[in-house]
């Protein structure tokens, strides 16, 4: 059989030897193998939603980010120019879909994952440490939508091959997709961080709703402390109308855990509530800080001694304007993850604390 010379260049030939009626007979079978992913340069591209974020991975990559151009056209469309070539290469979009311009960030990712399949790269990866539209991921009432799987569909579509993101509304969120999405957890980080607040003294850790229980009881099960949960109830969408309180905390440190900070409404609510039930003081760790609306205000008047957040999404000016808004890097975490998936390795290392640590150190080792 002809077989043409790209083929020829994919597969392994395995000549098998039989004797039959006096004559050789060579049977030749051709058996597809996958190209290396690894062996594709490695490229970096980051739109308008967290260029600080995408800055500080590719230091900590040791690569220059790719140049791009991603602006609007007077109309309000968006407009990418891809300024280099990406054939052939393994393509990292780093672009959460977060505040304060959801909708203009993940059309830019969209578009820019458009670019890309159109300029023949090997591989694309969605970066996206705040996945936006997770909120509503389920048909809870009557004409609900689920953005979820709209936003997944529309991921999917525009040719990305993979997802990295970190800690999803809902880990349900992964089964929307297709295609790989590796969902990292910032637990590890918040663990490292709840460790040298107050050492010397009794903490318990506080999920300030029912929905968050199972994250807040992971953390407590890795630092052997107790739990409470703060069962809340809503009038609307961002509005508490009354809380009640489940477990002991009298005399304690509490540490609220939670994936999400929006107008911190909530949180208020929670640190008020722990305070008259004896609470020496609260502090909040949440993944993403929203902070939208009066949240920058309601912190401030609150009973928290400070609330950390990730740099998933910007704080620059949030930590101008509230001294209790504290944030932990991520970058090092997510350049792992893009480095390990580049070279096809293994990423549940991440998802613990010795091994995070132990890639700190490198890390530190290497600068």
């Amino acid at each position: 059989h002809r077989v043409d010379r790209r083929q020829r260049q994919m597969c392994i030939r395995d000549r098998v030897s039989t004797q039959s009626t006096g004559r050789k007979k060579i049977k030749t079978t051709l058996t597809p193998t996958r190209m290396s992913i690894h062996r594709a340069p490695l490229k970096l591209f980051s739109g308008n939603a967290h260029p600080e974020l995408a800055r500080s991975i590719a230091q900590v990559l040791g690569v220059e980010l790719g140049e791009a151009i991603v602006g609007k056209f007077s109309n309000g469309e968006t407009m990418v120019e891809i300024k280099e070539s990406a054939r052939d290469c393994d393509v990292f979009i780093i672009q959460p879909t977060c505040n304060p311009n959801v909708n203009d960030n993940l059309m830019e990712l969209l578009i820019m994952a458009d670019a890309m399949k159109r300029a023949s790269a090997r591989r694309i990866t969605a970066v996206v440490p705040c996945f936006g539209y997770a909120r509503q991921d389920k048909k809870d009432k009557s004409r609900a939508p689920i953005t979820g799987k709209l936003v997944s569909n529309l991921i999917e579509t525009s040719g990305i091959d993979r997802v990295i993101t970190v800690d999803l509304h809902a880990s349900q969120i992964q089964g929307f997709f297709d295609i790989p999405v590796d969902n990292l957890f910032a637990e590890p980080l918040l663990v490292k961080y709840i460790k040298k607040i107050h050492p010397d003294k009794d903490k318990v850790i506080v999920s300030p709703d029912a929905g968050g229980v199972k994250r807040a009881k992971a953390v407590a099960d890795k630092l052997n402390l107790d739990l409470a949960i703060i069962h809340k109830e809503r009038k609307r969408a961002n509005q508490v109308s009354g809380m009640i309180l489940v477990g002991e905390v009298e005399k304690k440190v509490c540490i609220l855990i939670d994936d999400m900070a929006d107008t911190c409404g909530t949180l208020k609510l929670a640190a008020s509530e722990l305070k008259e039930k004896g609470a020496l003081c609260v502090y909040a760790l949440v993944t993403h800080g929203v902070l939208s609306g009066p949240a920058l205000t309601l912190l401030s008047e609150s009973d928290l001694v400070e609330i950390v957040v990730t740099n998933s999404i910007p704080q620059t000016e949030n930590v101008k304007q509230c001294s209790k808004v504290k944030v932990i890097d991520i970058a090092p975490m997510m350049s792992e993850a893009i480095r390990r998936t580049h070279n096809g390795e293994s990423i549940s290392v991440l998802f613990n604390i010795s091994g995070l640590a132990e890639q700190e150190s490198t890390n530190n080792d290497d600068h």
